[in-house]
């Protein structure tokens, strides 16, 4: 029976409703038992295409590996011959000058990305070998004519016939860069003695001053932008000396915080104390407490150079008294001076950055919304990041190199999983990883491999087991994994962030050898293979090889694709002998563009 409410409207009885809606439940059960028997009697009349389809794909992926159909990519446009397409000069009328953020990264979207072979120049020969090519290069590899003509009269290079000749000379330092460093270890003692390993060189010219490093046991990173006719990267790379393309302007530089023992500038044009000192800050971010900073060049002795710099005196002296009170602001103190070099150190003491958090300080100490280590596509913050914990990143803490390579440093604690035994066992690993590559690639530890990139470390461990071999490996860790790139800065190594579905911040044909360790697997969700594999193509020198470790799953269809690329790859088992993972073997032939006459070799 139903009754109304107060509103007019029917209130059901509830003892009323209790017999047919069990009498519902009923008719309901017998009628799905009834439709189960028709599609169990009748499935394939009933089966959809697309239920079928998902069941064989998940059964074929159970059984056997990744198939793909075979391709083949065609050449890009001989203009293209040093396209990088981060970096791309061609696009930078669409980002702002402000700060010269148009040279920063500015990828290309994916319905932009190029599908083609990126082609060597004309003329192109197989890079001279190390070390005779810290010296000399062929011209036709880096056929850049502006930068010799302006930078002659400074001895950066010259040209003699077919190559460019690497005096060794500088705007700073004319005399040579030797004489220069000699200088410069006078004043920073640690640069003797194994204190120091790891620098960076913004604004690095021909990387004269890294190369110069690596005969003294400092592993230099050089840093420089890309632009449309200087090529300082790609001569570094040429050279065989560790390079990467950046600029500081409005996004951090893809480095860990507090990493870089050293880090110099040699008259790089850098506004030091403009924006409030923004680009100072960056430094003091990457470079270690206790850590030193190197400048020659304006406004670093203005009493007797001012002349020779398009100034007056007065404007100079106001320079260097403000860049001194901005890196005192900064924690650091000035540690010695002489002729054209002064040298500043980051101080490792808290009180300083306590000073920070007093009200109306500038720049003021960061607060904990953006992680110190946090370097891809993150803005420069107007603030001191300030050491967490000083003792255990501190330069005067590490142990000196050749020591601190196999020593678990104490920021492996903070890698999630990370621990002193960890850290040893990855290290024991790779050991024994590296001598089975040697008998894959004999080349190894020859002079024919010089720039080396591990394309997905965890620790540096491959770049650990190679420090004996006449090479230099660019670590990279993706910027989507844990945080291990401030482990491998503090054993002395040197990397960066990346993305991998991105292109790779270099120019073309830089590496000698590109190493990965189940990079597909970690990464195929987010990255196309192919257009990975075509990243790899384009940085891979001709007849440069690439070691691919994966598992058996993606190991033929990354062949089939390297094949469409012109590879020539054999599959060969690991040093375990497990069928679930296998490494590839490629090596990239040199070929040339259609259009010039030489055929591929």
């Amino acid at each position: 029976m139903k009754h109304k409410d107060k509103d007019g409207k029917p209130i059901q009885d509830k003892s009323s409703r209790t017999v047919p809606m069990a009498i519902m439940f009923i008719v309901l059960c017998g009628f799905s038992f009834y439709l189960g028997g028709i599609f169990c009697s009748e499935k394939d009349k009933y089966e959809t295409p697309e239920v079928k389809k998902s069941v064989e794909t998940s059964t074929e992926t159970s059984k056997g590996p990744l198939q793909i159909k075979s391709v083949t990519f065609t050449q890009c446009d001989a203009d293209m011959q040093d396209y990088t397409p981060c970096t791309d000069p061609k696009r930078w009328k669409k980002y702002t000058l402000h700060r010269l953020s148009f040279m920063e990264r500015h990828c290309p979207p994916v319905f932009e990305k190029k599908e083609c072979l990126v082609p060597p120049p004309d003329g192109y020969k197989l890079p001279i070998r190390w070390p005779k090519s810290k010296d000399e290069c062929w011209y036709r590899n880096v056929p850049y004519d502006w930068i010799n003509k302006q930078k002659s009269n400074q001895h950066w290079l010259k040209k003699e016939g077919e190559k460019f000749l690497f005096p060794g000379g500088g705007t700073m330092f004319p005399n040579g860069v030797s004489s220069y460093v000699d200088l410069m270890q006078d004043l920073i003692p640690g640069m003797k003695d194994g204190t120091i390993r790891t620098a960076i060189d913004t604004g690095c010219g021909v990387a004269s001053w890294g190369g110069d490093l690596l005969d003294r046991g400092i592993l230099t990173v050089s840093l420089a932008p890309r632009d449309n006719h200087e090529a300082q990267v790609q001569f570094a790379l040429e050279r065989g000396i560790p390079a990467i393309l950046g600029i500081i302007s409005t996004q951090r530089l893809p480095f860990p915080s507090n990493s870089f023992d050293m880090a110099h500038c040699s008259r790089c044009l850098i506004p030091w104390t403009e924006f409030g000192g923004i680009y100072l800050l960056e430094v003091h971010r990457i470079l270690r407490p206790g850590g030193f900073w190197v400048l020659s060049g304006p406004p670093v002795n203005y009493e007797n150079r001012w002349r020779g710099w398009n100034t007056t005196i007065e404007d100079q002296k106001t320079d260097y008294e403000k860049l001194q009170e901005l890196l005192t602001s900064m924690c650091f103190k000035l540690y010695n001076k002489k002729d054209d070099i002064a040298v500043w150190q980051k101080l490792s003491d808290n009180s300083c950055y306590k000073k920070l958090e007093a009200p109306d300080t500038y720049p003021p100490k960061c607060d904990d919304g953006t992680e110190p280590d946090a370097a891809w596509y993150t803005p420069i913050r107007p603030c001191v990041v300030a050491p967490n914990n000083n003792k255990k990143m501190a330069l005067k803490s590490l142990p000196k190199w050749p020591e601190r390579l196999h020593t678990a440093p104490e920021r492996v604690a903070d890698v999630r999983g990370g621990s002193d035994g960890a850290f040893k066992h990855d290290d024991s690993k790779w050991k024994s990883r590296v001598k089975h590559y040697k008998k894959l690639v004999p080349a190894i530890g020859t002079d024919k491999i010089r720039n080396v990139m591990d394309m997905n470390t965890l620790y540096g461990g491959f770049a650990a087991a190679l420090t004996d071999s006449p090479l230099w490996v660019m670590n990279v860790v993706s910027s989507y994994s844990p945080n291990t790139l401030a482990v491998v800065y503090d054993r002395g190594l040197i990397g960066t962030y990346h993305d991998w579905c991105e292109a790779f911040s270099t120019y073309p044909r830089t590496y000698d050898l590109l190493h990965l360790d189940g990079l597909f697997t970690a990464e195929s969700h987010r990255c196309e293979m192919k257009y990975v594999l075509l990243e790899m193509d384009r940085i891979l020198r001709p007849n440069g090889y690439a070691i691919i470790r994966e598992s058996s799953y993606f190991v033929d269809a990354v062949a089939t694709l390297a094949k469409g690329m012109k590879w020539g790859c054999r599959k060969e088992d690991t040093e375990y002998g497990v069928e679930k993972e296998k490494i590839l073997i490629c090596q990239k032939k040199l070929w040339y563009s259609s259009s010039n006459k030489q055929n591929s070799r």
